[in-house]
């Protein structure tokens, strides 16, 4: 657990970075909320899920390249960390101090926001508590007898996981206040729905089952859409 909680300091710092770099100040009490509201969930999920799962998170914490992932998994991955936990944040930052380039949300939208960001990490909390096998990278995991997870959110789409990655960042950004980066939400979003796309090839021909289960819960990202 201690490692697991170093790398949750560590990705908050990442993001903190990123904000407060880019807008040139730490007065900035909404950035402070946002980071307060990332480590707090994120160690609460990390309790929650290492109850069932402490090796998962031991490797989610540990790896971010793998030898055995696809060259396109370890491009999409990096692209899409990078453009959510930094380019994001830093976006933000640069429209609220500097560019304008949009008006402002209210305030009960940019509520809406932080619940939404929220919502989105508790979502990818119930897809590692659900998923054994939801380590960082893409491949199939021998050592673990790498099995189909089709309960809890699995059973409503095949990605419930990177489904919460839209809301924490659509989330963050109107919280910020910055419609500019709600909007260049749409870029990390865009690495997302290719990553899947890698996934589902490696997973089709890999692992047994997993066309079955395709089959039975028929969409990816977000139900009745895609």
């Amino acid at each position: 657990m201690p490692g697991i909680l170093l790398r949750l300091v560590a990705d908050t710092l990442v993001v903190a970075t990123a904000l407060f770099a880019a807008a040139g100040t730490l007065a900035w009490w909404r950035a402070w909320v946002l980071l307060g509201a990332l480590f707090g969930v994120r160690v609460a999920s990390a309790v929650l899920v290492f109850r069932v799962h402490p090796a998962l998170l031991r490797e989610r914490a540990a790896v971010l390249v793998h030898q055995g992932q696809p060259w396109a998994d370890r491009f999409l991955l990096l692209a899409h960390l990078t453009t959510s936990f930094v380019a994001l944040p830093a976006v933000a930052a640069l429209d609220v101090f500097r560019w304008h380039l949009l008006p402002t949300p209210p305030l009960p939208l940019s509520a809406a926001g932080l619940a939404l960001f929220a919502s989105g990490w508790v979502l990818i909390a119930l897809a590692l508590r659900a998923n054994a096998f939801a380590v960082t990278v893409v491949r199939l995991q021998e050592e673990r007898r790498h099995a189909v997870a089709d309960t809890g959110v699995y059973g409503i789409v095949r990605h419930p996981m990177y489904a919460g990655s839209p809301l924490v960042n659509v989330g963050s950004a109107l919280w910020l206040g910055s419609y500019a980066a709600a909007l260049f939400a749409v870029v990390p979003l865009g690495l997302l729905v290719a990553r899947i796309v890698v996934e589902e090839r490696v997973l089709r021909r890999e692992l047994p089952g997993y066309g079955a289960y395709a089959a039975r819960v028929p969409y990816r990202l977000l139900p009745g859409i895609w």
